[in-house]
């Protein structure tokens, strides 16, 4: 493709099309265990969340236009975690299979490595959700696991599958603390 998207940090003015493309996720998809699409205020809020605490949050861009959104953040609370992340992506319906969430992803993967964290979790709604299972499988995640059924969405029951890379030196050396600034 020669319309290849600017990747740059997401901005205040970027989360109404952030809303919308995880809105569109959230009503059609299993991507999201959500059934009702937050609002601006609350994309917003959790946004924020996110860039404050020093995690890369980045859009990709095209003609003026977002058209897909990665972010990494804590994959859990306790302290012993703490250097490990979570992935999120989401892209454009119209603009799946493009390439664009491999450039996000790529990119996220590059700063949280480059801030000291050692290991990031894909946590995938939908064990037939292939294309985001693809995706990180290309980036170098491996699959450690699924829930079967641990969701209820459309009247069904959906599974997670769980998928794991390391970060820089990974597990092969002690860590240091990440400085986030």
């Amino acid at each position: 493709m020669t319309d290849v998207p600017l990747i740059r940090p997401s901005r205040d003015d970027d989360v109404a099309a952030i809303t919308a493309i995880y809105g569109h996720h959230v009503l059609h998809g299993v991507a999201s265990f959500e059934e009702v699409p937050p609002g601006v205020e609350e994309m917003a809020r959790r946004r924020g969340d996110i860039v404050s605490r020093g995690f890369p949050y980045l859009v990709a861009e095209r003609a003026g236009r977002v058209v897909g959104y990665c972010y990494a953040g804590p994959y859990r609370t306790r302290i012993g975690y703490r250097f490990t992340v979570e992935d999120s992506i989401y892209i454009d319906e119209r603009e799946v299979g493009r390439g664009i969430g491999r450039a996000l992803l790529a990119r996220v993967i590059d700063r949280v490595a480059a801030q000291g964290y050692r290991q990031m979790i894909a946590v995938i709604g939908g064990s037939e959700t292939l294309a985001s299972i693809r995706l990180h499988a290309a980036l170098g995640f491996t699959q450690i696991g699924m829930f079967p059924a641990i969701g209820f969405k459309f009247g069904r029951w959906i599974d997670s599958v769980y998928m794991q890379r390391g970060l820089g030196p990974g597990q092969t050396t002690l860590p240091q603390e990440i400085a986030h600034g």
